[in-house]
C-alpha cells in the first residue's frame, strides 16, 4: 500500500469512527430527552 492510499485509508475510517461515535451519543442523548419528555407530559396530563 503507498503512502496516499494509506492516508485515504486512515482518513475514511477515521471518519467512520467519527460518524458512528456522533449517531450512538445522538441516539442515547435523544432517547434519554425523550423519555424525559414524555414523563413531564404525563405528570402534567395527571394535574
Amino acid at each position: 500500500m503507498t503512502w496516499p492510499e494509506r492516508f485515504w485509508w486512515v482518513v475514511t475510517w477515521a471518519s467512520v469512527a467519527w460518524y458512528l461515535t456522533v449517531t450512538v451519543y445522538v441516539s442515547i442523548r435523544g432517547g434519554w430527552d425523550i423519555r424525559r419528555m414524555l414523563e413531564r407530559l404525563d405528570e402534567q396530563n395527571r394535574n
